[in-house]
């Protein structure tokens, strides 16, 4: 049990963090599109990449180069630039509280959600990584309960995201408000865009 609790705390202190991943799912969450989807696969990639880094952490840690971080780092660049454009774009735009859920594209947000997971490296050197390399001297039933922990903690941390940002919503009825969370959304997302930026000179 005490294996279960550590997983549970360690796994939450890492996904705290504000990041990309994080943002997208609160403005998810505001704009009530496909909260359920989004939370599930964020919640199930953190899952997959956790249980990766618990039992195969040698393996990844061999293979998971500088080169392969470059790689990332450019993808998630190319990325957040595009997603940032976008968001300037519409900055202008009211936003429709009542659009019916059914006019997004399904693809499109899976699509992104794909994107801001698994192109961000920070995802992979938190659960593959730091848990992994955390945890290499357990026993295997020891690592179950601590990859368990830690799923768990993802799936209560993405669905309590997503769903309180969902109950906020309902007092964000105001399109200057909207505006501003706008705002804040690209300039947390320029923030990070610089961030990557610079990490990819100093690899």
């Amino acid at each position: 049990m005490e294996y279960l609790l550590l997983g549970f705390l360690t796994s939450l202190s890492l996904i705290l963090a504000i990041g990309a991943q994080n943002i997208f799912v609160i403005e998810q969450g505001l704009k009530k599109q496909y909260i359920f989807i989004v939370c599930l696969i964020c919640s199930v990639s953190d899952g997959i990449l956790i249980f990766l880094g618990l039992f195969l952490f040698h393996y990844f840690n061999q293979y998971f180069n500088p080169t392969v971080e470059l790689i990332f780092n450019i993808l998630l660049l190319i990325f957040l630039t595009h997603f940032i454009y976008s968001k300037i774009k519409s900055r202008n735009n009211t936003m429709d509280f009542n659009q019916s859920i059914k006019e997004i594209p399904l693809k499109s947000i899976i699509f992104k959600t794909l994107g801001f997971t698994y192109l961000n490296p920070h995802v992979y050197s938190d659960t593959v990584f730091f848990l992994g390399n955390f945890s290499k001297n357990f026993s295997y039933i020891n690592k179950f309960y601590f990859g368990m922990g830690a799923f768990m903690a993802s799936i209560i941390f993405f669905f309590a995201l997503g769903y309180l940002s969902k109950y906020f919503s309902r007092f964000l009825k105001s399109s200057k408000i909207w505006k501003t969370i706008n705002f804040a959304i690209i300039f947390f997302m320029s923030v990070l865009v610089i961030y990557i930026f610079f990490s990819i000179i100093n690899l």
